[in-house]
Protein backbone atom coordinates (compact mmCIF):
# COMPACT_ATOMS: atom_id res chain seq x y z
CA UNK A 1 0.00 0.00 0.00
CA UNK A 2 1.34 3.22 -0.69
CA UNK A 3 0.47 6.38 1.45
CA UNK A 4 1.23 9.97 0.38
CA UNK A 5 0.02 13.66 1.16
CA UNK A 6 -0.74 16.62 -0.53
CA UNK A 7 -1.89 19.77 0.61
CA UNK A 8 -5.79 20.11 1.02
CA UNK A 9 -7.86 21.56 -1.58
CA UNK A 10 -10.77 22.56 0.53
CA UNK A 11 -12.46 23.83 -2.38
CA UNK A 12 -12.22 20.10 -3.94
CA UNK A 13 -11.88 18.23 -0.89
CA UNK A 14 -14.81 20.18 0.63
CA UNK A 15 -17.47 17.25 0.97
CA UNK A 16 -15.20 14.45 1.64
CA UNK A 17 -13.83 17.06 4.92
CA UNK A 18 -16.68 17.55 5.96
CA UNK A 19 -18.42 13.69 6.12
CA UNK A 20 -15.61 12.64 7.36
CA UNK A 21 -15.20 15.26 10.43
CA UNK A 22 -18.57 15.53 11.25
CA UNK A 23 -18.96 11.63 11.62
CA UNK A 24 -19.39 10.00 14.90
CA UNK A 25 -16.49 8.46 15.24
CA UNK A 26 -14.93 12.17 15.13
CA UNK A 27 -16.18 13.69 18.08
CA UNK A 28 -12.62 14.45 19.13
CA UNK A 29 -12.43 16.90 16.37
CA UNK A 30 -15.00 18.97 17.88
CA UNK A 31 -16.76 19.86 14.83
CA UNK A 32 -20.18 17.54 15.29
CA UNK A 33 -22.89 19.04 13.52
CA UNK A 34 -20.99 22.27 11.73
CA UNK A 35 -22.65 22.64 8.22
CA UNK A 36 -20.59 22.55 5.09
CA UNK A 37 -19.90 26.33 5.06
CA UNK A 38 -18.38 26.34 8.72
CA UNK A 39 -15.80 23.49 7.89
CA UNK A 40 -14.80 25.43 4.84
CA UNK A 41 -14.66 28.29 6.92
CA UNK A 42 -11.95 26.14 9.71
CA UNK A 43 -10.17 25.18 6.49
CA UNK A 44 -9.35 28.42 4.64
CA UNK A 45 -8.50 29.68 7.73
CA UNK A 46 -6.26 27.21 8.55
CA UNK A 47 -4.95 27.53 4.53
CA UNK A 48 -4.56 31.25 5.25
CA UNK A 49 -2.56 30.57 8.72
CA UNK A 50 1.31 30.44 7.81
CA UNK A 51 1.79 28.39 10.98
CA UNK A 52 -1.12 25.67 10.03
CA UNK A 53 -1.29 23.48 7.19
CA UNK A 54 -3.68 20.68 5.84
CA UNK A 55 -2.98 17.57 4.56
CA UNK A 56 -4.95 15.24 2.41
CA UNK A 57 -3.73 11.70 2.92
CA UNK A 58 -4.37 9.02 0.25
CA UNK A 59 -3.97 4.96 0.47
CA UNK A 60 -2.88 3.95 -3.34
CA UNK A 61 -4.54 7.15 -4.73
CA UNK A 62 -7.60 7.30 -2.71
CA UNK A 63 -8.24 10.10 -0.18
CA UNK A 64 -8.71 8.08 3.25
CA UNK A 65 -6.69 10.78 5.92
CA UNK A 66 -6.56 14.05 7.29
CA UNK A 67 -3.39 15.61 8.92
CA UNK A 68 -2.86 18.64 10.23
CA UNK A 69 0.59 20.17 10.96
CA UNK A 70 1.56 23.70 12.96
CA UNK A 71 4.25 25.19 15.01
CA UNK A 72 2.82 24.79 18.04
CA UNK A 73 4.70 27.89 19.22
CA UNK A 74 1.34 29.95 17.89
CA UNK A 75 -1.87 29.33 19.24
CA UNK A 76 -3.39 27.32 21.76
CA UNK A 77 0.22 25.85 22.78
CA UNK A 78 1.90 28.84 22.78
CA UNK A 79 3.46 29.64 26.25
CA UNK A 80 3.77 26.76 27.30
CA UNK A 81 7.16 26.04 28.98
CA UNK A 82 7.45 22.78 27.35
CA UNK A 83 7.10 24.27 23.91
CA UNK A 84 10.76 24.92 22.31
CA UNK A 85 11.83 25.85 18.73
CA UNK A 86 12.44 22.44 16.73
CA UNK A 87 8.85 21.51 17.74
CA UNK A 88 6.03 20.52 15.37
CA UNK A 89 2.16 19.79 16.33
CA UNK A 90 -0.13 17.03 14.56
CA UNK A 91 -3.43 16.19 14.26
CA UNK A 92 -4.68 13.05 12.27
CA UNK A 93 -7.91 11.72 11.78
CA UNK A 94 -8.45 8.48 9.73
CA UNK A 95 -11.51 8.77 7.66
CA UNK A 96 -14.49 6.02 8.64
CA UNK A 97 -13.51 3.02 7.07
CA UNK A 98 -15.77 1.52 3.93
CA UNK A 99 -14.37 -1.91 4.79
CA UNK A 100 -12.12 -2.95 7.68
CA UNK A 101 -8.41 -3.44 6.86
CA UNK A 102 -6.05 -4.63 9.38
CA UNK A 103 -3.02 -2.76 10.37
CA UNK A 104 -4.47 0.54 8.42
CA UNK A 105 -4.66 3.07 10.81
CA UNK A 106 -1.56 2.09 12.08
CA UNK A 107 0.55 2.39 8.75
CA UNK A 108 -1.48 6.16 8.58
CA UNK A 109 -0.11 7.33 11.57
CA UNK A 110 3.61 5.89 11.00
CA UNK A 111 3.59 7.33 7.85
CA UNK A 112 2.55 10.89 9.16
CA UNK A 113 5.39 10.49 11.74
CA UNK A 114 7.48 9.58 8.87
CA UNK A 115 6.21 12.96 6.64
CA UNK A 116 6.72 14.75 10.29
CA UNK A 117 10.41 13.84 10.57
CA UNK A 118 11.02 14.30 6.86
CA UNK A 119 11.79 18.48 7.40
CA UNK A 120 15.52 17.97 9.36
CA UNK A 121 14.14 21.07 11.37
CA UNK A 122 11.39 19.01 13.59
CA UNK A 123 13.09 17.72 16.73
CA UNK A 124 9.71 16.48 18.41
CA UNK A 125 6.54 15.97 17.21
CA UNK A 126 3.55 17.47 19.50
CA UNK A 127 0.21 16.34 20.10
CA UNK A 128 -2.39 17.26 22.36
CA UNK A 129 -5.24 15.34 22.38
CA UNK A 130 -8.27 14.76 24.66
CA UNK A 131 -7.48 13.60 27.68
CA UNK A 132 -11.19 11.20 27.10
CA UNK A 133 -9.48 9.60 23.68
CA UNK A 134 -7.97 6.31 24.51
CA UNK A 135 -7.74 4.74 20.86
CA UNK A 136 -5.20 7.35 20.09
CA UNK A 137 -3.52 7.32 23.29
CA UNK A 138 -2.57 3.88 22.14
CA UNK A 139 -1.42 5.28 19.04
CA UNK A 140 0.82 7.80 20.34
CA UNK A 141 2.34 5.05 22.98
CA UNK A 142 2.86 2.91 19.99
CA UNK A 143 4.50 5.56 17.97
CA UNK A 144 6.80 6.85 20.87
CA UNK A 145 5.13 9.82 22.33
CA UNK A 146 5.44 10.21 26.43
CA UNK A 147 3.04 12.26 28.38
CA UNK A 148 4.47 15.35 29.44
CA UNK A 149 1.30 16.32 31.54
CA UNK A 150 -2.36 17.60 31.28
CA UNK A 151 -2.99 21.18 30.48
CA UNK A 152 -5.74 22.97 29.90
CA UNK A 153 -6.94 24.23 26.45
CA UNK A 154 -10.30 25.72 27.75
CA UNK A 155 -12.26 23.14 25.67
CA UNK A 156 -10.75 19.50 26.47
CA UNK A 157 -8.62 18.89 29.09
CA UNK A 158 -5.68 17.65 26.82
CA UNK A 159 -2.72 15.15 26.77
CA UNK A 160 0.34 17.29 26.46
CA UNK A 161 2.69 14.55 24.69
CA UNK A 162 5.73 14.42 22.87
CA UNK A 163 7.46 12.50 20.63
CA UNK A 164 11.30 12.40 19.64
CA UNK A 165 13.21 11.27 16.71
CA UNK A 166 14.92 8.48 18.24
CA UNK A 167 11.80 7.34 20.67
CA UNK A 168 9.87 6.88 17.65
CA UNK A 169 11.95 4.65 16.09
CA UNK A 170 12.82 2.88 18.87
CA UNK A 171 8.72 2.67 19.44
CA UNK A 172 6.98 -0.66 18.15
CA UNK A 173 5.41 1.61 15.40
CA UNK A 174 8.66 3.25 14.72
CA UNK A 175 10.53 0.04 14.15
CA UNK A 176 7.84 -1.51 11.28
CA UNK A 177 7.90 1.94 9.50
Amino acid sequence: MRLTLEPLDVERDLTLLHTWVTHPRSVYWEMQGATTVEVAREYAAIAADPHHHAWLGRADGEPEFLVETYDPRHGPLAGLPEITEGDLGMHVLVAPPKTHRAGFTTAVFAAVMDFCFADASVKRVVVEPDVRNGKIASLNAAAGFVVAREVDLHHKTAALSFCTRSAHAAARMGATA
